[in-house]
This record gives structure tokens, sequence and C-alpha cells, in this order.
């Protein structure tokens, strides 16, 4: 997928790019590429597997949560590594403020340097661990619209280091790659625990691919409790409801 295609590919599904939006994902891409050399960023480097799988998936997320493409709702990133979904969603949905938490400083440095090259308003960035980001003492607690994880751990760990930090009322969206009708089966408890209640598995495709992604569109009915989540390191060793 090359941008123009990229372009158009999104025109068809009813977002619209600017030229000023297209050179902003013009600027991402060759600068993703340059840090790449640097650290470990991503496995995608050619123009367009990137364009493809990393930016058009990213978008897919206003697809299904049509809400982001015209609110000014507050968007957490958890784990974002190279800023997959949250910078391409705050480049096309200009008004949405992002927030990113990762755990590895290095690529938060990375995303610092992206958001100034790009000249984006409204996106903070904080080097911590999720357990901790979303604690109970936190003020990032229950603080955001919409909390976003893509493919970073199973759904029942996810679930656990997400929904903390979701409003009530607000949803945790999960974008998975993979077969999710055993995670959703295993992370059932942790939901439960947690206060999240699934609405839908909405799968998506992407142009000229016949690989099936989802995303996991969960509710947060009801606050979770201050035991959760626990320590660092604590979810993803010991499962909500086991694996």
């Amino acid at each position: 997928m090359n941008p123009e295609a990229f372009q158009a590919a999104l025109t068809a599904v009813g977002i619209h790019l600017t030229d000023t939006q297209m050179q902003q994902f013009s600027t991402y891409y060759h600068y993703l590429v340059e840090e790449n050399t640097k650290m470990n960023l991503t496995g995608i480097t050619d123009e367009a597997g990137v364009y493809l799988k990393h930016f058009y998936d990213s978008l897919t997320l206003a697809l299904e949560v049509p809400a982001l493409q015209t609110e000014a709702l507050t968007l957490c990133d958890v784990g974002s590594g190279a800023g997959f979904p949250s910078i391409p969603l705050k480049i096309a949905f200009p008004q949405l403020q992002i927030t990113i938490v990762d755990s590895l400083n290095k690529r938060i440095g990375f995303l610092s340097r992206l958001v100034a090259e790009l000249n984006l308003e409204g996106v903070a960035l904080y080097h911590d661990r999720a357990e901790t980001f979303g604690g109970k003492r936190s003020p990032q607690r229950a603080a955001f619209d919409v909390v976003t994880a893509r493919a970073v751990a199973p759904l029942n760990v996810l679930a656990e280091l997400c929904l903390p930090l979701v409003k009530l009322h607000g949803q945790f969206v999960a974008m998975k790659a993979a077969q999710t009708e055993q995670e959703l089966t295993d992370a059932q408890p942790a939901l439960e625990a947690l206060g999240g209640q699934l609405d839908r598995d909405a799968v998506v495709t992407l142009p000229g691919l016949e690989d099936v992604r989802h995303i996991l569109i969960i509710d947060k009915i009801k606050q979770t409790p201050a035991r959760f989540p626990r320590k660092p390191g604590t979810p993803s060793k010991q499962p909500l409801g086991g694996q």
C-alpha cells in the first residue's frame, strides 16, 4: 500500500486526510525507518508494509469506535511501542487528547522526538509500568474515555493493565491479530473482576490481505476494585483466571 492507496482506502471508508496530514504520515514513516536503525521499533520497515500494517491498521480502531473521529475524547495507549495505534489516530483526528505509557524509556524518547517532528499538540508521554500508572493512588486511574493496547499481551493480562485506567462507562479496546475466542474465554473471570463487559468482537481485514484481525471492545460497567492492578509483573506471571 503506497501513500496514495492509503489515502484512497481511507476515503472509501469516510476518513478524509488533508495534504498536511498526508505529509505528517510521510514524515512519520521516514523518521520511523531512520530511528529503527538505532533501536528495535518495528520489524516492518518497507513503505507498503508500514502504511498498511501500521498506519491503516491503527486507524481501523476509529472505524469500530466512531466517536474517535469526531469527539474530543481522552485516549490512553498502553505499551505503544513505536506509537501504534495512538499517533496515527492523533494525526487523523487532531481533536483527540492522547496519553502514551511505555515501560521502555528509549521508546518514550523516540516518541517525544516524533511528536516534535510532527508538530503535534495534546500528546502526553509517560515512562512507567502500566501497573503503577493505573494504581489506586495514581491521578491517571479511571481518567480516560478510551484505553487501547495493540497485541501487547493476552487479554486477561491486558485487562488488568488497562481497565483500571478507563473511566466508568468508558471503553477498553484491545487490537488483536490472533484468534480471540480462547482469549475471551480465558479472560472472562478477569473482565468480571475488573469491572469490564465485552460489547463486541469486531472482525477486521486490511485491504489486500486475507488474515483476520480482531478489535475487542469492552465496556467498563463498574469501578475496578482498588486492589487492581496488582504489583508490576504479577498480572503477566499470574493472570486473573489463569491462562
